[in-house]
This record gives structure tokens, C-alpha cells and sequence, in this order.
């Protein structure tokens, strides 16, 4: 195993052996000059047994893009109302490539609702709506997203530089050149779109083959998918949303307290039908549940969120994204069931 391997010797010696890295020509944004990158070097020695000269020559290649820093403070999902969000990822495009990935890796996605408890349409959506199945998991070099976001970005400059410090120490576990690998603006990789904290993690060897390879082993993403949304409480044939019917002058209030209190609030149904909110399926009044409204277009749509939505939002915190895998994940599931159909009739 490869962590056996690193056990045994030196980590910088053998990660610098391994890659042949040799040194470069500093570049201007992140030497010892920028005040981030002398306690970041540090930090690196103490807490992860880094070569200070090491991390000093890696930093200098690292380049400060802009583009990252603007796209980052414009995500789709809030600069999107609910409609045109939802129309970037459910296409027939996305519907059909997702049942191709699904019958392609069917073994895979079976053995991971097995021993994780996760539908196979639900890991196939994430992979779909993160990657287009892997088509597009991201240009940026996570260097260079890292170093960006961890040294140039106030609002989350302590986030991005814990990450930072993740994908070094993964990239030694794994014996990968941090200064190749590539992503998302945001740092994220691979089929899944894992940062790097997540990876370490939640990702797996799901093949066996002795490596954790989310970026060209579409088996080790399902796996790692699958692994992440039971750590994050997936319950298995649950419910994720269901719609309601809205009427009075007391509905916002339950709106009001949702965005009051984020994600992490529950509402209890009983309460919300006091407030004017109909369930469209039947629900306890003791359960807790989650309370919102989209932008439909020509109309507003009011949802209750379940567990299992939540969970969804452990992923990426957002509403819109839950519910954009949780409906994608459905139109997958019925088009896989009538392909099977016409199969079996022909």
C-alpha cells in the first residue's frame, strides 16, 4: 500500500523523488515576500512534516488568476432565480448521458447501493451535475485555485488555506504532482468534485487497485460518492422533497424563519400548516422538515425539504443544488425503468 510505502521514508524525499521535481524560477505572487506564505511554509513543517525549501519552491509556481477570485463571488445559484438555474442541469442531454453512465457502471453502482445504502440514481446525478459524468471536471490548476483563494480572498482565506494544506498531504499519500493536477475554481476534483478535505475523508479505493483515483477512475468516484452521503446521514428509500400548496397571510412567516436560521433549521409540519402550508403527500405533523419557495417563472413553488434533501446539502449548500440532483436523480431513475421496459416488451 501506498501508505505503508510513505511510512518507511522520508515523505518530501520520496513525493520529490517520485515526481522528479525539480526546482523552478520563482514567480512574483506567491514567494516569501506575500505575508501568507512564510507562516503557511511553517505551518506545513510543524504540523505535517514538510521540507520548508520544498513547500517554498512549490508556492512560487503557484500563479494568482483572477478569474478565480470573480468566480467565486458570482455562483450560479445566487445570481440565478430557480427556473433558470434548473435549466442548466435538467436537459435531455444530461437525462441521457446520465442513463449511459448508469448502465456502463451498473456493477459499481449496485455494489455502492449495497454496501452504503445509496440509490445508484442519486450518485449518478451528483457525478452529473458536478462533471457532465466527467466531461468537464475543471481546468484550473488546484495549485493555483488554492493558493489564490487561501492567500488573496479575505471571506475564506482561512478555508482555502486548510485546504491547501490537504492536497499537499494527499498528493504525498498518493504520490501525485500537486502541480498538475486540475479542478474547479474552487479546488474541488475529479468526477465528484471532492475538495480536498473531503477526500481525505470520504474518498475510496473502490476497485481495489490500491490508489484512491477520483480524477480518471469513474468506480473509485461512485464508491466515494456513496461513502460521503452516508456519513452525512442518507437514509436508503426515503423521501427527499415533497411539495406544497400555499394559502393565508402567515405563510412567509415560515419562510422568514428558514432564512432566519440557514440550512440547519427544522420546522415542524404541524407548524407549518397552522401558517398555512398544505403537504401534497402525507407527512406527520411531528416531523421536521425544511421550508422554501422557488422562482418557477410564471409562478412560485413551495417545497418541504426532507432529511435526505439536507444530506444533499452537505454537498453543496445550497437548496437549488439539492433539489437540482434530487429531480435529476428521478428523471434517471424513470428513464433507465422505461428503457427496461421496452427492453423486456420488445
Amino acid at each position: 500500500m501506498l501508505s505503508d510505502f510513505f511510512c518507511r521514508v522520508s515523505p518530501v524525499v520520496s513525493l520529490v523523488a517520485f515526481i522528479g521535481f525539480a526546482p523552478v524560477v520563482a514567480a512574483a505572487d506567491y514567494t516569501l515576500e506575500h505575508p501568507a506564505v512564510r507562516p503557511f511554509i511553517e505551518e506545513m513543517q510543524a504540523e505535517h512534516g514538510f521540507s520548508p525549501d520544498y513547500v517554498e519552491t512549490l508556492l512560487a509556481d503557484a500563479e494568482r488568476k483572477e478569474a478565480i477570485l470573480k468566480a467565486i463571488s458570482t455562483p450560479a445559484e445566487r445570481v440565478r432565480p430557480w427556473h433558470e438555474y434548473r435549466a442548466i442541469f435538467i436537459t435531455d442531454q444530461r437525462i441521457e448521458r446520465g442513463v449511459t453512465f448508469a448502465n456502463t457502471y451498473a456493477d459499481a453502482l449496485q455494489r455502492a447501493e449495497e454496501e452504503y445504502g445509496v440509490e445508484a440514481e442519486v450518485i449518478v446525478a451528483i457525478i452529473g451535475v458536478e462533471t457532465f459524468y466527467g466531461g468537464n471536471k475543471g481546468s484550473h490548476r488546484v495549485i493555483d485555485a488554492l493558493t489564490t483563494l487561501g492567500f488573496d480572498y479575505p471571506p475564506r482565506a482561512d478555508f482555502f488555506r486548510r485546504q491547501l494544506k490537504s492536497f499537499l498531504v494527499l498528493t504525498r499519500e498518493q504520490q501525485m504532482n500537486p502541480l498538475e493536477l486540475t479542478g474547479s475554481y474552487a479546488g474541488a476534483m475529479g468526477f465528484p468534485q471532492f475538495i480536498p478535505s473531503s477526500y481525505q475523508a470520504f474518498a475510496v479505493d473502490f476497485d481495489d487497485d490500491g490508489k484512491v483515483d477520483i480524477w480518471n477512475n469513474p468506480v473509485d468516484a461512485i464508491g466515494s460518492v456513496a461513502n460521503y452521503f452516508r456519513e452525512h446521514g442518507w437514509q436508503h428509500g426515503a423521501g427527499v422533497a415533497v411539495p406544497a400548496k400555499v394559502y393565508g397571510k402567515k405563510v412567509g412567516q415560515g419562510l422568514t424563519l428558514q432564512m432566519e436560521q440557514g440550512l440547519n433549521a427544522r420546522i415542524k409540519v404541524g407548524e407549518l400548516k397552522k401558517l398555512g402550508w398544505s403537504p401534497q403527500k402525507a407527512l406527520s405533523d411531528d416531523e421536521d422538515v425544511m421550508a422554501f419557495e422557488f422562482d418557477a417563472g410564471d409562478n412560485m413553488q413551495y417545497w418541504l425539504g426532507l432529511n435526505n434533501l439536507y444530506a444533499i446539502t452537505r454537498y453543496n449548500h445550497s437548496v437549488m443544488y439539492a433539489m437540482v440532483v434530487h429531480q435529476l436523480a428521478d428523471l434517471i431513475h424513470e428513464a433507465r425503468q422505461n428503457e427496461s421496459n421496452e427492453i423486456n416488451e420488445s
